[in-house]
């Protein structure tokens, strides 16, 4: 039985990993969405010219390679 629980728990994932995949992708759709926005700006907004979709989906992504690392690092174990 002992056996049968090593196996599962080699196959199984950490939450990191799903959390990770899901920023990165929200990040590349907001990244994409950022670089639309640059081609074609915004019109009325104040401070559009800081494209705060762009920003948000760079951190998005990185944040989403950090917990990928932390999960890789920790099925590594």
């Amino acid at each position: 039985m002992e056996n049968l629980n090593e196996k599962t728990q080699d196959k199984m994932l950490d939450i990191w990993f799903f959390v990770g995949i899901m920023l990165i992708a929200y990040g590349v759709i907001l990244s994409l969405i950022g670089i639309y926005y640059i081609f074609n700006p915004y019109t009325d907004v104040i401070l559009g010219n800081l494209n705060p979709n762009l920003w948000w989906g760079g951190i998005m992504i990185v944040s989403g390679i950090i917990l990928q690392l932390i999960s890789y690092h920790s099925r590594k174990k």
